[in-house]
């Protein structure tokens, strides 16, 4: 695999408006997560202007084998897949290829007859036909009415497990998305917020309009253009000694427990599914170049990936009357909070930094992973963060509002 051109040319923090000392208890604070065995390492990247004004990098990619972080570790970002999807997804919204309003059964017709819970148990489920069928939008919303396999609120996620959802779908892509829309959905679609498999049929709908598999359309349209010659579905045999093993707490001691060994991860075969929620595998360097894109307009080296506008469009609130999602979505897991949050078409949008009860910026927009990676971009600041290292579940420390109150304190 051929490596990335890096971006991440380091300046005086002065230079871009930070404070030097202040910036470093970024790595103070986050160095002592790994010195006490919550974290196996940390990668971090902060910019501004399209300058890199800090990086960090400490602690393990393997606690095993004791080989280090270093820049061109090769990270599971999981649902940090979903920005790039939603953008692939948008530029075929460029091409006239689709209106937002379109029911998705045009495309995928076994979503035709969806039906809608309403009453029972998973065991025998009441049913009724929704209001109207899913649409994109709903899909890049997550408003569609679908859920997830690890939700465990609802009798329609247990059915999502007894039909093969275990954290994976059941089939490729295809069979996936066909036996999801055998399934209820959990509301109305375009009622409620719910974090859900809808980027991955967003994923199925991208490879039927454009007559591609997902791999191959990400490659052409969005990581060739940017650079990105490192990020895929797949770790390369000649990688495998880059890319990073995945941990959970022990709570029988002070140490990580292996979760996905590095040496012997799925990812080092082909996927039976590719995944547009949450099936990539890059680097800092690659997803740096994403992001810093993003926070250009959707242009970088002369490469523009998608239209100014329409990113924009992305990046603003679409939840019903400009609520948060504790106003309009239902009090599960996702990759974001909920006060002062709104969702755009993929990235979570600040609409509130008082409500957020976090030190942020309105109109910020970015998203997570579950391994605790995360990214965002402020439009206001002109700033770009991302956060990297390998622990799930992601929920486990506040580690994204502590990052966020760490780099704003130390803007000048």
């Amino acid at each position: 695999m051929a490596k990335t051109k890096s971006i991440e040319v380091q300046v005086d923090p002065a230079e871009v408006g930070f404070d030097a000392d202040r910036l470093d208890l970024i790595g103070k604070h986050f160095r002592q997560y790994v010195d006490d065995a919550k974290l196996p390492g940390i990668n971090i990247l902060v910019s501004r202007g399209g300058k890199v004004a800090y990086r960090e990098m400490y602690g393990h990619r393997d606690l095993e084998l004791g080989t280090g972080v270093e820049s061109d570790t090769i990270y599971r970002f999981y649902s940090m897949t979903k920005p790039v999807t939603s953008l692939a997804a948008m530029q075929l919204y460029e091409r006239g290829l689709f209106q937002l309003k379109d029911p998705i059964s045009k495309w995928l017709p076994e979503f035709s007859d969806a039906r809608v819970f309403c009453g029972g148990d998973a065991q025998k489920p009441e049913t009724r036909e929704p209001k109207r069928e899913i649409n994109i939008h709903d899909l890049l919303t997550h408003m569609s009415g679908l859920t997830y396999d690890f939700h465990v609120a609802h009798p329609v996620d247990e059915i999502y497990r007894k039909n093969g959802f275990n954290w994976g779908t059941p089939g490729d892509l295809e069979e996936s998305c066909k036996i999801l829309a055998s399934l209820p959905l959990l509301f109305d679609p375009g009622t409620e917020w719910n974090y859900s498999y809808s980027t991955d049929v967003l994923g199925r709908i991208i490879e039927v309009i454009s007559g591609d598999s997902l791999d191959t359309y990400f490659h052409n349209n969005v990581f060739l253009p940017l650079g990105m010659h490192e990020t895929g579905f797949q770790v390369l045999s000649e990688d495998v000694s880059r890319f990073a093993s995945n941990y959970v707490p022990n709570p029988s001691n002070s140490r990580l427990h292996l979760l996905d060994d590095a040496s012997k991860s799925r990812y080092l075969k082909p996927p039976r599914v590719l995944s547009g929620g949450g099936g990539l595998v890059s680097t800092m360097t690659d997803y740096y170049r994403f992001v810093d894109a993003l926070r250009r307009g959707g242009t970088l080296d002369g490469q523009r990936i998608i239209g100014r506008k329409t990113l924009e469009y992305m990046t603003s609130n679409h939840l019903p009357r400009g609520a948060d999602l504790t106003e309009h979505g239902r009090a599960l897991f996702s990759e974001t909070a909920y006060d002062g949050v709104g969702f755009g078409l993929g990235f979570s949008v600040v609409v509130d930094p008082c409500k957020a009860n976090i030190l942020c910026q309105k109109g910020e927009y970015g998203w997570g992973g579950a391994a605790s990676t995360a990214f965002w971009v402020d439009p206001v600041e002109d700033i770009a963060v991302i956060f990297l290292t390998q622990l799930m579940p992601s929920s486990t420390y506040p580690l994204r509002p502590e990052l966020k109150a760490l780099v704003y304190q130390a803007l000048e």
